[in-house]
């Protein structure tokens, strides 16, 4: 059997199993036993850490991959928003948008055109290069720096690999938001035209940046900007710290069949007699992805309702005049549907933030490679 770090280093495991009945049965005449074959471990690809990466060639690339995936994803962040916003079930007849996702998705192509999932794409877009820049560099920084401490206290690995995770995810999201807020009060408002909740109509992001700031100054670009970071930051914390614990589960539970099969492994001499088997890029990438997928939906289960109330907040208006805050809001969705209106959309979500997840972590894990100094070495 054979077990592993997700750092790179190789590690025995003790118990192994017995061996197989042909090579333990003696042999006829006297003749002696097979000499056991000595043993292989696997070995992972070693973390690439903040100090190996080239940041010009990581921001850059990182703009461009990541921007082609937000288009892809896009329309599932619109319906979602749509579901968040609609009117309560009592008063569907008033509404154009039914409450389950694919009658609702069929709803909007047929009235407003496939364009409708694609409004706010532009200012999300805008906004998506300078936060996403702000994300990576806040996420690689502090998890180099949190891992390598929280196993110089003495944490044992899997536990300061989770650490690591949480914070970083942490920080991440609590410096996106800064930029992010702004652009997702813009956005949004403009993904729900048509709707009927909303009172103001916008004829593009610069049009709606006018119009919110000359009602509510600055502070209307940052409305909900409090749960904004009570929604990402756990969700944050959560999603990396999962996808590292996912990863481990994954690995120990098919590691040893890669070993003992050969599968998708590739034998590795270090010299001396000492060999190792290292998984292809694409068995790493396979696994990056599941843990991924099994993270975001982790995530997005835990966090919906908060993210429900964020984005009522941003986007409608309230009642009489009052102010909007999260009691308000609270109520007002409570009043609609019950508790259960705290997950309206959450189908949407679920997909999109696995979906996400899947992709986006494979595309970072080969960004970071890509952007590695001396690349090509990191590359199989």
């Amino acid at each position: 059997m054979y077990y592993y770090s997700l750092r790179g280093e190789a590690i025995d495991r003790r118990e192994a199993p017995p061996p197989p009945k042909e090579a333990a049965a003696e042999k006829v005449d006297g003749s002696p036993q097979p000499q056991p074959q000595a043993e292989l471990r696997l070995r992972l690809p070693a973390e690439i850490d903040w100090d190996r990466l080239d940041k010009w060639r990581f921001f850059v690339l990182g703009a461009g991959l990541f921007s082609a995936v937000s288009t892809a994803l896009y329309p599932a962040v619109v319906l979602k928003t749509r579901l968040q916003v609609a009117p309560p079930l009592a008063h569907a007849a008033a509404s154009s948008l039914p409450p389950s996702a694919a009658a609702a998705a069929t709803a909007i192509l047929r009235s407003e055109g496939p364009l409708a999932f694609y409004r706010g794409f532009a200012t999300s877009l805008a906004g998506t290069v300078p936060a996403r820049a702000l994300y990576m560099g806040a996420l690689e920084a502090t998890r180099s720096a949190v891992g390598p401490t929280a196993l110089a206290l003495g944490a044992p690995e899997p536990v300061a690999s989770a650490a690591a995770g949480a914070a970083a995810g942490l920080a991440a999201a609590v410096a996106a938001q800064v930029v992010w807020t702004p652009v997702d009060v813009i956005s949004q408002r403009l993904m729900v035209q048509g709707n009927p909740c909303p009172a103001s109509r916008y004829r593009g992001g610069l049009d709606a940046f006018r119009k919110i700031v000359a009602a509510d100054g600055l502070r209307g670009l940052y409305r909900g900007f409090g749960m904004s970071i009570l929604t990402y930051a756990p969700s944050n914390a959560v999603w990396w710290a999962t996808y590292s614990l996912s990863q481990k589960t994954i690995w120990s539970g098919i590691g040893c069949y890669l070993c003992e099969y050969g599968v998708g492994v590739q034998e590795i001499d270090a010299g001396e007699g000492d060999s190792s088997l290292q998984p292809g890029y694409k068995t790493v990438m396979v696994v990056q992805g599941v843990s991924a997928a099994m993270a975001g939906g982790a995530s997005a289960l835990v966090t919906m309702p908060l993210d429900t109330i964020k984005t009522r907040m941003q986007v409608m208006d309230g009642e009489g005049g009052e102010p909007i805050t999260v009691g308000r809001t609270v109520r007002r969705l409570i009043k609609e549907g019950g508790w259960g209106a705290c997950y309206r959309g959450l189908g949407p979500r679920w997909a999109s933030m696995s979906l996400s997840a899947t992709t986006m972590i494979t595309t970072y894990e080969f960004l970071k490679r890509l952007s590695a100094k001396g690349h090509e070495s990191s590359l199989p």
